[in-house]
């Protein structure tokens, strides 16, 4: 079977005048492997959130919406953010792609895209997903996008929510050794 070719995607910082896809990204078939839809005071909450990071400057992490050329209006989120994993410094990724825009490699090249971001900062050398074991299509897109997988863990999402997940990791900067 042969793969059909990436589409163009472009990234877009986070801004104010997001808040309206972060709603339409709250959608129950979006959040059912992350606990359910947010409130609206949560979804405020995480817009705030986003807004900051995407102003920040000194490679804490970038927020975005993704965009496909001859759409009018963003398809879908991305970013990448530092925690702290088994004792390291690292960046993480999440995305979400509007359930009419899915199925077409775009949360894949849109990853691409957020790892070309996550390594010109040159500040952590992994970047880690912790798509839900359930997950079948974010597990994809990680080992699509070549994310290693490292194995199952818990991770907290939303806080007080325990969810099994699978840690896939990229090395940014295979160079280092």
């Amino acid at each position: 079977m042969e793969r059909a070719e990436a589409p163009s995607v472009t990234i877009e910082p986070w801004s104010d005048s997001d808040l309206e896809l972060l709603r339409r990204a709250n959608a129950p078939e979006l959040m059912d492997h992350l606990g359910g839809p947010e409130s609206e005071e949560q979804l405020i909450g995480r817009h705030g959130r986003y807004v900051a990071l995407s102003a920040d400057r000194t490679g804490r992490g970038r927020m975005y919406r993704i965009a496909l050329p001859g759409e009018a209006g963003a398809v879908g989120t991305i970013g990448f953010w530092e925690r702290t994993w088994q004792g390291r410094e690292v960046y993480e990724t999440g995305w979400a792609v509007l359930a009419e825009f899915q199925g077409r490699g775009i949360a894949s090249a849109a990853t691409a895209a957020v790892a070309g971001q996550a390594r010109a900062a040159r500040k952590h050398r992994y970047l880690h997903a912790y798509p839900s074991v359930d997950n079948a299509a974010s597990n994809g897109v990680c080992r699509r996008a070549g994310f290693l997988l490292m194995g199952e863990c818990e991770i907290e999402y939303p806080p007080g929510h325990p969810l099994l997940t699978n840690d896939w990791r990229l090395d940014l900067h295979p160079e280092r050794g």
